[in-house]
């Protein structure tokens, strides 16, 4: 039997900085209200996304601390079209996020951008550039 992957989880410092970007972003989180350290939203395709703060991950793994450097995991999120691209960076850079690579058009024709969510986590905004 193959396993079925069907849940990533974040973990983060702040739990309200997390849930208010990715609510920028387009996803809607609901806090468990048994466990105020952990929050869930569900995504297209069955896909579900958790964050857990630093001290609930510490909780549920002995030893864990919280990592440092630069972004190991990146969220890809696919836009529309381009300029839905352009305009989500703008938004989420605007309200005072760090966006590490503007807007470009990459050479394997997508538009592409990347923000960083409040944990430094990276988050790629893509859309297919028109053809030519």
């Amino acid at each position: 039997m193959n396993p079925t992957m069907n849940t990533i989880d974040l973990v983060v410092a702040d739990m309200d900085a997390a849930i208010a970007f990715y609510r920028r972003l387009g996803l809607e989180f609901k806090v468990d209200p048994a466990y105020p350290g952990h929050a869930g939203c569900d995504l297209p395709n069955g896909l579900h996304l958790m964050l857990d703060t630093e001290p609930f991950r510490a909780s549920t793994m002995p030893g864990w601390t919280a990592p440092s450097g630069s972004p190991r995991s990146f969220l890809c999120f696919e836009f529309p079209s381009p300029a839905e691209v352009d305009a989500k960076y703008a938004e989420l850079t605007g309200a005072g996020h760090r966006g590490p690579r503007e807007p470009w058009d990459a050479f394997w024709g997508m538009r592409y951008a990347t923000v960083l969510d409040p944990d430094g986590n990276g988050i790629d905004l893509y859309a297919a550039l028109p053809a030519t």
